[in-house]
């Protein structure tokens, strides 16, 4: 049997070859090199001053939110277990001219890999899917932060991961918790951004993970919670019944039920 995170690994090397070539703009990588800041509305928001911090970007792809921080006046090291979005992370650090460090790993190779400490572990859109275990996240980016160092973490709400639509309305479709030894398993003939190129490795592995696990693998590594947000937006169309919010943000419908699409939190190491 072909370890999960080996078989996201072969996945997302396809992916970051073709976000790389950003044929539908979704990446908005000519915009980036242009100098314009890509960072999503909710992060961009809610991050704050970090000119001089020492940042860690775990699950970082292609680097381009890393060196987004790297803009911001971050010194900034970003992990991913992918070497071909490394590969791209590293020529847009150089076309940049925005230096950042790039080192390929799991998360739970990060204590190892990149053990800081930092003041500033960021993780945003798309990651905690493809990790088993909530706990074992928790402990790693406590291991890595300084005393009074904090985490920023943003992703979808975990309610609306365990939805799908059928015939126009989302609808509840897979338990609120995926056990770790039994991931979801999903296949997918192209990435999301649109672009038509048809993938050789299109299976993956995937995990839900409730709000109280979330929290409460935070809360047990020794991080205390001081922020915690629910949106009514995601970065991405991620049901096809959403409609545009704004540049880069989707919505559910006028006339359908309020729900958060979303979640962002900040918790700190004590002590």
């Amino acid at each position: 049997m072909i370890d999960p995170i080996e078989t996201n690994r072969r996945n997302w090397d396809e992916r970051a070859v073709i976000h790389a070539r950003d044929t539908t703009g979704d990446y908005m990588l000519a915009r980036f090199r242009a100098g314009e800041d890509a960072l999503h509305t909710i992060e961009a928001a809610e991050l704050g001053d970090i000119s001089g911090k020492r940042v860690l970007h775990l699950q970082c792809h292609i680097g381009r939110d890393t060196i987004c921080l790297v803009r911001r006046g971050a010194v900034a090291t970003g992990l991913d277990f992918s070497s071909a979005a490394l590969d791209v992370a590293r020529r847009l650090s150089a076309e940049t001219g925005l230096e950042a460090d790039f080192v390929q790993g799991t998360v739970d190779e990060a204590p190892h890999r990149t053990p800081g400490p930092f003041d500033l572990v960021f993780t945003t859109w798309g990651t905690i899917c493809w990790l088993p275990d909530m706990a074992a996240w928790a402990r790693v980016i406590a291991s890595v932060l300084a005393p009074g160092g904090e985490l920023y973490f943003a992703d979808a709400h975990p309610s609306f991961a365990a939805l799908e639509e059928r015939d126009g309305r989302l609808v509840p479709t897979y338990d609120f918790q995926t056990p770790a030894e039994t991931p979801l398993e999903f296949s997918n003939a192209t990435t999301y951004t649109g672009d038509p190129t048809i993938m050789t490795h299109q299976s993956t592995r995937e995990w839900i993970h409730a709000l109280s696990s979330i929290l409460g693998a935070l809360i047990d590594a020794g991080l205390a919670i001081t922020m915690f947000h629910e949106h009514e937006i995601l970065p991405w169309q991620g049901a096809p019944i959403l409609v545009p919010a704004s540049d880069r943000a989707w919505r559910l419908p006028d006339g359908h039920p309020r729900m958060p699409l979303s979640i962002s939190l900040r918790a700190k190491k004590c002590g």
